[in-house]
């Protein structure tokens, strides 16, 4: 009979349990929003944020690095409501669950966001936002109005920079208020206004920074269609820079800040005063260029304006001069044709036949081709002694003479050799007077 042992379960230690337990909180939740009440807040050396996130009835102990605290816009402190989106995960070394924080925002922010996608969405469709559509700013406005709180610092910005830029033009505040309840209505009722007067030529829409609950009379619809709706340009020059509000998008122009706006609104007059001092150098050269062709050009009307007596005497010297050039070419004209006649002359002179002459040279020549031909003619007698004694030499005759004779065969072939004949063969003979046939009946060989 067998036995059955039970297998103990395995020990673990409490840095493996705490170790599990995190990797099943870390994968149990994703990343996602919480959101709750600051308490015992705490930022650290390092810039680490250490706090406590609570409702009624619980609260989660949270970390937030200082490499994600950084990029908050605001100052936490206990007691603010806020929405953190974290990471859920456990602190092994005392084994507590915490949230690790990524970021975080103010309670309330994530519906203000999605109404301004909703409405920057609704509007991009409508075309509000399209260039086409907006309005240019005038070089030089006659009368600039703004749109803000008469208690904001952006209105002494404004006011400051336009008194710098261009003190002259007149100025007209359209006060509305520009943060809490109803602001958004009294903003678009101001433009609407400022629009029906129409004693503006541009209007400046500005208030300073702040939160996007401060600013977010900017977002609201009756703002966005009001503005688009001002039959007068409109610059939003809201916050700072970082500051995006729906107004930007359907204003004309977007100016960073206030000061910008203003910028944006008035021409610099020290930029006008070069451009003049530009404009009045260039007409001064101009003019002046001017001025001297004219007076050129009476001076060259002056010298061809002269006394009817005074242009007779003229013509008459050119009519002078005329002639004196006439006579000098009809001078130069006979000296050239006397000199081609001289010329001629001598030639003709040179090459005109002399009758002594030639027919001496006649003689001369009669004389010298006779001495050459007697001369040609004794050159070719020698030659032809020459040849003749050479031939004479050379004449078989004269050999036979000397008792020689010669031998033929048959077919009329000098004999040279015995051995060229056979026997009873009829020879040839040629003396050196006559001839004779013999017939070969013997022969010796060479020895």
């Amino acid at each position: 009979m067998s036995l059955s042992i039970p297998m103990t379960p395995p020990v673990l230690t409490v840095s493996e349990l705490n170790r599990h337990a995190k990797a099943v909180l870390e994968q149990t939740f994703p990343l996602l929003w919480v959101g709750g009440e600051i308490s015992n807040f705490m930022r650290a050396t390092s810039g680490h944020w250490y706090f406590s996130l609570k409702d009624g009835q619980a609260q989660v102990r949270c970390a937030m690095f200082r490499h994600k605290s950084q990029y908050i816009d605001f100052k936490p402190e206990n007691g603010m409501h806020v929405e953190v989106r974290a990471l859920v995960t456990l602190y092994e070394a005392r084994g507590e669950y915490q949230l690790s924080v990524e970021s975080m925002r103010r309670a309330g922010l994530g519906a203000l966001f999605a109404a301004f996608e909703n409405l920057k969405a609704k509007l991009a469709g409508e075309g509000l936002f399209e260039e086409m559509r907006k309005q240019a700013l005038p070089a030089f406005p006659r009368r600039i109005g703004i749109v803000t709180s008469p208690a904001a610092a952006a209105l002494r910005d404004v006011l400051t920079t336009l008194h710098r830029r261009m003190p002259t033009i007149p100025v007209v505040l359209y006060p509305t208020p520009v943060q809490g309840e109803g602001a958004g209505e009294k903003i678009a009722q101001a433009l609407q206004l400022a629009a029906s007067r129409n004693e503006c030529d541009v209007l400046i829409l500005c208030r300073g920074g702040g939160s996007i609950e401060d600013l977010w009379a900017f977002n609201e619809e009756v703002v966005a269609r009001a503005i688009a709706a001002s039959t007068i340009p409109v610059i939003c020059g809201v916050g700072h820079e970082t500051d995006v509000t729906i107004a930007d998008f359907v204003a004309d122009w977007r100016a960073p800040t206030p000061t910008a706006a203003a910028e944006l609104a008035t021409p610099h007059r020290a930029d006008l005063r070069q451009r003049l001092d530009a404009l009045q150098a260039r007409l001064t050269r101009q003019t002046t260029r001017s001025l001297e062709q004219r007076m050129q050009q009476v001076d060259y009307l002056a010298r061809r304006l002269m006394h009817p007596g005074t242009r007779i005497t003229a013509q008459l010297q050119h009519l002078e001069h005329l002639r004196q050039r006439q006579q000098q070419a009809a001078g130069r004209l006979l000296e050239q044709l006397e000199w081609r006649v001289r010329h001629l002359a001598s030639r003709l002179a040179s090459t005109a036949p002399a009758p002594q002459i030639l027919l001496a040279r006649q003689q001369q020549f009669g004389q010298r081709l006779e001495l050459a031909m007697a001369q040609q003619l004794q050159r070719r007698q020698a030659t032809l002694q020459r040849l003749a004694a050479s031939l004479q030499h050379l004449n078989p005759a004269a050999v036979l003479a000397r008792g020689f004779s010669m031998v033929r065969s048959a077919s009329g072939k000098l004999v040279r050799d015995s051995a060229d004949i056979a026997l009873q063969e009829e020879l040839s003979i040629t003396f050196a007077h006559g001839s004779a046939t013999a017939r070969v009946t013997g022969k010796e060989e060479p020895a």
